[in-house]
């Protein structure tokens, strides 16, 4: 906002930083409010505009966050990734979380230097604002040319470690409602938890394996690249994610 002097000027003095701040952080000069789904800006409530997550805003001096392991053969160590978490417009309808730093700790130092760059990038990525969850397709597709591996106890697929990364940043973005996934129709649902219990119980009779685990030799799905699918009933289908060739 531009103010004309039509005045002689006669003194002045220098405003602290201090009695500054509080005026940045009125709702009038705060950061542009965050767009709804249909590309609308938010509507007011109570005379408050929502404030949306950019660079400026300040650190607290704590922050909530949780912790995640990751255990592969590619390293005889596990690497640890721990994601925190900031709260904006707390206390109002606007309430969320959001991502705002990642560090990445081993025992392991042979990929020191790319997993420090990393962790840096994609924590400035997050204080950036703005929906950050692209980060998650774009990890998920780093390809290792030494060959990708299945995660252990979830059967899923990674075609690296950087990609097994981005699962856990998928995960925790999903945890705090960044990342939703429309619910599966009931009746799909229902079929496919029928089929799977046949299935099982079919495979628990004949060989006396464990019922819970998918079964042995199944495909990769495309579609949520989880070792889970089987030829039932003449067709392809994924007992993870219902994905089927007849469908």
């Amino acid at each position: 906002m531009t103010i004309r002097i039509s005045k002689k000027i006669v003194d002045y003095r220098v405003v602290p930083t201090a009695a500054v701040e509080p005026v940045l952080s009125t709702p009038e000069l705060s950061v542009s409010p965050p767009l709804g789904s249909n590309g609308a800006t938010d509507p007011m409530i109570n005379g408050v505009q929502p404030v949306g997550m950019l660079e400026h805003l300040t650190r607290p001096a704590t922050l909530p966050g949780a912790t995640y392991k990751i255990k592969n053969h590619i390293s005889e160590h596990a690497l640890y990734v721990t994601i925190t978490d900031i709260a904006i417009n707390p206390g109002t309808p606007y309430a969320k979380s959001r991502p705002y730093e990642i560090f990445i700790n081993s025992k392991n130092m042979d990929h020191f230097q790319w997993i420090v760059a990393l962790t840096r990038i994609i924590s400035a990525v997050f204080r950036k604002g703005g929906d950050s969850s692209f980060l998650v397709e774009e990890l998920r597709a780093v390809f290792d040319p030494r060959g990708g591996y299945f995660i252990p106890g979830t059967g899923e697929y990674v075609p690296s470690l950087v990609a097994e990364i981005g699962s856990v940043i998928e995960e925790h973005m999903r945890k705090i409602g960044m990342i939703t996934d429309e619910p599966r129709p009931a009746h799909v649902q229902q079929i496919l938890d029928e089929k799977r219990a046949e299935y099982e119980s079919r495979n628990t009779k004949a060989n006396g394996s464990q019922a819970g685990d998918f079964p042995e030799g199944s495909q990769l799905c495309k579609v949520c690249n989880v070792a889970a699918v089987i030829m039932m009933d003449g067709c392809l289908t994924c007992l993870n994610c219902g994905d089927s060739k007849c469908s």
